[in-house]
């Protein structure tokens, strides 16, 4: 059986607004296994973006313990987490979040700027990252010069260029053309296969979710208000 990736026990997220609790996430417990597909799936406010932070390494829990290749994420400080965020995560939105004036494959090189790859290097990868994503002859492109489904190949190539552990993905094709949404899919999930990258996909699409090999549905975690 392979081994765990990503081990969440009891996790809750709790905000307090003036004096209403709200809870976002309530004891949460799941286990990804390393190069292992799981679509989340869940209503609007169900939690889904906070558990993404989480596991992302953008937000901390409450409570509750997350493990990420064995290491404890939830005790770790801020330049800890993001850390680790630029060593083994990607990220891929829905919005894109390329900088405007900046080209193809300077937007994938970010990423790069923080860790210890060396100048030429990085321009290699970057080149290769948009190469597997078929964006060769238009690394120099700006993105207003690209259309939706390119943009978003830029951003999966920036979200694969440091070589991750782990992609999330929020939606990623919900701003692309019908004809485009096939087209990302495959592109995200060959990616991930050949480069044994576990995927944390959160999609509202029953189609797409048909693709992952486990569905979890968000409001299955969360434990049920008591009876009154």
């Amino acid at each position: 059986m392979a081994s765990s990736l990503i081990e969440v026990r009891d996790l809750w997220k709790i905000y307090q607004l003036g004096d209403v609790e709200v809870q976002a996430l309530r004891a949460v417990s799941l286990d990804i296994a390393a190069a292992e597909f799981v679509a989340v799936m869940g209503s609007s406010g169900s939690g889904k973006s906070t558990f993404m932070n989480i596991v992302g390494c953008l937000d901390q829990p409450t409570r509750g313990t997350y493990r990420l290749n064995g290491v404890d994420v939830s005790t770790l400080s801020s330049d800890e987490r993001a850390t680790i965020r630029n060593h083994q995560i990607g990220f891929v939105f829905q919005n894109f979040n390329l900088i405007p004036r900046t080209s193809a494959i300077e937007n994938v090189e970010l990423p790069l700027f923080y860790s210890d790859v060396a100048i030429n290097e990085q321009r290699q990868r970057a080149r290769d990252a948009l190469a597997l994503v078929g964006l060769v002859g238009r690394e120099n492109h700006l993105p207003n010069q690209l259309s939706g489904g390119q943009q978003q190949r830029v951003a999966i190539a920036r979200a694969l260029v440091n070589r991750p552990s782990l992609l999330l993905a929020d939606e990623p094709t919900a701003n692309v053309d019908v004809k485009n949404q096939q087209t990302i899919l495959d592109l995200i999930c060959g990616a991930c296969r050949e480069n044994n990258v576990s995927l944390l996909m959160v999609t509202h699409s029953l189609e797409v979710a048909g693709r992952f090999q486990r569905v979890e549905k968000l409001q299955d975690f969360n434990q049920p208000e008591a009876a009154p």
